[in-house]
């Protein structure tokens, strides 16, 4: 890639812009495509809403990469992301950026407003007459709500989020859509259902599992602990996220499309939790049982034959391997 002054000459290069880069998915994905041989310009905002240092170390990976160019950028900030379009001209647009944590947002709905409907906003306003090729975004299984039947489609109802942080994602789908209908933008929904694996959110249910057993402390069961999850591997969801690039959605599809990204296999929270005991030598574990949380559901079980069917990816990981390989990633990481 040559530089010309400010512009990078992006000719016969592949080339994606990746929004939240230094984040779980965000620093997967962005691994997968330098291992393919794109180019990635990566922002971040690199908050506090969980330990800097891992974001930090994830992007200190990334960087060793010469295909891979970061910029610290909020999307919430219109006017850095307009110079950022004025510099490089983008293809493909994945974004990753966005506030996450379903009970976060219960005390904190200004986080969510500012980095998931405007920041997204802004992303649709500087991408709409740019003749993007495909422009794909993270939207999360908690749009379903509190559903009754299972697995859930795609066409499922959508009208009863739990919690702001689900509502935020029912925005931007709803805003997805409306652009892609007035300026033929191709548009893809990533429905991501509960995602885990190597370098994982630290607020996420199977690092702070793993964290608090380690160190002999309890762990809370909302629930009591009966809880269903389809708990998807990380490998999983970047290999189909990578598959579903040139596939983007035609006039046929009105230039929107929604996917669960899921291995419709959903497991108990307590089998989850069993495996994690093995897995850790433990034959016992402090745990607390409470019950359910405000804007939490009681299953999530996503139908994944959409997703099957474009991308040919039957082959999905069990909770076994995918514990075994976080946990192993876990105590290597922390010198544990």
């Amino acid at each position: 890639m040559k530089y010309m002054g400010n512009v990078y000459d992006m000719t016969n290069k592949k080339f994606i812009f990746l929004t939240g880069c230094a984040g779980f998915i965000g620093f997967h994905l962005s691994k997968k495509l330098l291992d393919n041989e794109y180019r990635v310009i990566g922002i971040d905002n690199l908050n506090d809403y969980y330990d800097v240092d891992l974001k930090k170390k994830r992007l200190a990976i990334l960087k060793k990469n010469k295909n891979f160019f970061f910029k610290k950028i909020d999307i919430s900030n219109k006017t850095k992301l307009k110079l950022l379009f004025e510099r490089y001209k983008f293809d493909i647009i994945i974004n990753l950026a966005a506030q996450a944590g379903v009970r976060y947002s219960i005390n904190n709905p200004d986080e969510y407003f500012n980095s998931n409907i405007k920041g997204f906003y802004n992303l649709l306003e500087l991408v709409k007459n740019k003749n993007i090729k495909h422009l794909m975004f993270a939207s999360t299984s908690s749009v379903y709500g509190n559903q009754k039947s299972f697995p859930i489609s795609e066409n499922a109802n959508t009208d009863h989020p739990e919690s702001f942080y689900a509502a935020s994602k029912k925005i931007n789908e709803v805003m997805a859509y409306s652009y892609s209908n007035i300026f033929r933008v191709p548009i893809t929904s990533l429905r991501f259902f509960t995602v885990y694996g190597p370098y994982g959110r630290p607020d996420m249910a199977l690092f702070k599992f793993v964290k608090n057993i380690i160190n002999n402390k309890s762990i809370k069961l909302f629930n009591n602990g009966n809880h269903f999850r389809d708990f998807t591997y990380i490998d999983d969801v970047v290999n189909n996220i990578f598959l579903l690039i040139p596939k983007a959605p035609t006039k046929k599809d009105n230039y929107y499309q929604n996917i669960n990204i899921c291995g419709s296999n959903p497991q108990s929270l307590k089998k989850y939790l069993n495996l994690i005991k093995i897995n850790l030598n433990k034959n016992k574990i402090k745990f607390k049982n409470l019950p359910m949380q405000v804007g939490d559901v009681y299953k999530t079980y996503g139908n994944n034959k959409n997703l099957v069917k474009k991308n040919k990816y039957k082959s999905f990981s069990n909770i076994e391997d995918g514990i075994k390989k976080f946990i192993d990633w876990y105590k290597n990481f922390y010198k544990v």
